[in-house]
């Protein structure tokens, strides 16, 4: 199985690759095909970024629902294919109508999340599964740190550039996944598709039947909005409280994903052996809200670099949670479970950027409350209020 596994952990880096690879040339396209200005450009920009989270959102369901009936090895395939032509239309879009386009096929093709975690549940046993998950989170570091260093490198070659090399990348994963991916739904447990579970909304509502899940679910949530405070506000933080350039701010992002990347690709599996899935989640919560709340103080730049490892090390909660949730799932109902933990992620992409700039907004225009770091503070009471949940679904 190591070769399939490697194929997911690709896919999943190729995923967070995709985003961070055409972000620096972004806005120079948007001005190029539809003729704006910078600040228009941002507002497009936020448009696209809202449909492919849109799209992630309503689709992760039913693609792990489709995974279920028809097997994960199709779905990911197709999935690439489609991928690499979206990319390659996004290369020559010559209007922003094309480029919507684009993005709401991207926001299908990248809700695989869920069918890559419902392969990864398949072949691990119930004590290698957090582990196991704690290499997806590995990928998707490795990708969060490769994707913006190599968009901004081959920018120099022009703005499709990157469009190109992405298109490449999924077509070369393609390929690769064609001849390793084994297909692991088997007859025993094949479920029929409906469409009833395909709907995000109802798939909610079949997920939590299962004992206790709906708090595991609430956890979940509250991790994925707690954390998306970084990608929403840290250049603006960085910015204000520290006084970073450009530079700096990708030096620390890069700093962050490399540290997540060591945790939960390599440190994962002795932890949860020693401690076991609950208790790796408990000390992920608590080391999330010394986190948070240590950077609202920090002031300094080496603070910052100091609480980075220790902000990584926080990251293990979230494998270790899909852990939990995994073994309370059906073997039949793996692609629903993930295809429902990609539509808790992508609401948490749509509605942590709107709660935490407004934050940000609003403790920076006022020189008598001026506090960069406040919506750090938010995350933390996130992380209270899902320790109040886990402590109180486990005594119960």
């Amino acid at each position: 199985m190591r070769l399939p596994i490697i194929f997911i952990c690709i896919t999943i880096m190729l995923d967070a690759m995709g985003i961070g690879l055409i972000m620096p040339v972004m806005p120079e396209l948007l001005q190029e095909v539809g003729t704006v200005d910078l600040s228009n450009a941002a507002r497009w920009g936020g448009l696209l970024t809202v449909i492919f989270a849109v799209n992630q959102f309503l689709f992760g369901a039913f693609l792990g629902s489709l995974s279920d009936a028809y097997g994960r090895r199709k779905i990911l395939l197709i999935s690439l294919f489609v991928m690499a032509l979206d990319y390659l239309l996004m290369a020559v879009a010559g209007t922003i109508w094309l480029l919507i386009i684009g993005r709401f096929i991207g926001g299908i093709t990248a809700a695989t999340h869920s069918t890559a975690s419902a392969f990864m549940a398949d072949v691990s046993k119930p004590e290698e599964k957090a582990k196991n998950f704690g290499l997806i989170g590995a990928a998707f570091g490795v990708g969060f740190i490769l994707g913006p260093f190599i968009g901004g490198l081959l920018s120099e070659y022009g703005a499709r550039a990157p469009f190109y090399a992405a298109a490449v990348l999924a077509g070369a994963n393609f390929v690769f996944g064609f001849f390793v991916m084994p297909e692991t739904v088997t007859d025993k447990i094949r479920r029929k598709f409906e469409w009833r579970r395909a709907n995000p909304f109802v798939a909610f509502g079949q997920v939590r039947k299962l004992p206790s899940m709906g708090k595991l679910l609430a956890v979940m949530f509250l991790m994925n909005l707690a954390f998306f405070v970084y990608p929403s506000v840290w250049a603006y933080y960085g910015t204000a409280q520290h006084g970073w350039d450009g530079r700096m701010i990708g030096i620390s992002l890069a700093i962050f994903g490399l540290c997540s990347a060591i945790v939960q690709g390599g440190l994962m599996g002795p932890i949860i052996k020693r401690l076991g899935e609950y208790k790796v989640v408990i000390l992920g919560i608590c080391i999330n809200f010394v986190g948070f709340i240590a950077l609202f103080f920090a002031w300094e730049t080496w603070q910052v670099f100091v609480l980075t490892p220790l902000s990584a090390l926080a990251s293990m909660a979230t494998p270790a949670l899909q852990g939990l949730m995994s073994k309370a799932a059906p073997d039949n109902a793996q692609g629903e479970l993930q295809g429902v933990n990609s539509a808790l992620q992508a609401i948490a992409t749509i509605v942590s950027p709107l709660v935490m700039t407004q934050i940000f907004g609003y403790f920076t225009s006022n020189a008598d409350f001026y506090y960069p770091g406040a919506p750090f503070i938010m995350s933390a009471a996130m992380m209270v209020i899902a320790f109040l949940i886990i402590v109180g679904r486990f005594r119960s």
